[in-house]
């Protein structure tokens, strides 16, 4: 094993630890691991099963139900971007794609770097401040497209990303959906 490894190991046992390894707090367990990894890493579901004897199907059926877990690394800031009624009559589609089009990935993904992770989410329950988007622990109302580079730089984004068809095509699919 990698040092690397070893030592993400040792922090998801101190995570089964802190709950003496029962299996009746599995979901408690995948939330210390989501929140120090930002995903769940296949080995720690694999330390988590053996250290508890809970069943691998039981954890990933754990892991693909809730919206809060990922199987896939997540970027250390989270953009969503409201897709809900209000926001979606107030143009939360073109807010979304341009999201998309300078961070050079589609809703639902991560950049390479790992910084942002973007998403739209179906309500962020402030609709009078339509279209709504969260970045990291912050929500910002009355966004539209043209604010968004600007949002970017001020969370640390410095250089546009890629500004291809593909990522914009994404966005708007997964609008439509």
């Amino acid at each position: 094993m990698e040092c690397a490894v070893c030592y993400d190991m040792l922090e998801v046992d101190a995570i089964i630890e802190e709950w003496a390894g029962d299996d009746e707090y599995v979901i408690e367990m995948l939330q210390g691991v989501q929140g120090r990894f930002r995903y769940l890493p296949k080995n720690a579901l694999e330390r988590i099963s053996e250290r508890t004897g809970a069943d691998m199907g039981r954890l990933y059926h754990i892991a693909t139900f809730f919206k809060a877990f990922s199987l896939e690394p997540r970027g250390e800031t989270a953009i969503q971007v409201c897709t809900g009624t209000a926001c979606h009559v107030q143009g939360s589609a073109r807010v979304i794609e341009a999201f998309s089009r300078e961070l050079g990935v589609q809703p639902g993904k991560s950049t390479k770097d790992l910084k942002f992770s973007l998403d739209g989410v179906r309500c962020l329950g402030c609709c009078g401040l339509a279209p709504v988007v969260t970045i990291g622990p912050e929500l910002i109302g009355g966004v539209d497209s043209s604010k968004v580079a600007r949002l970017l730089k001020k969370f640390g984004k410095t250089a546009a990303g890629p500004r291809d068809k593909t990522a914009k095509a994404g966005a708007k699919e997964k609008t439509d959906a």
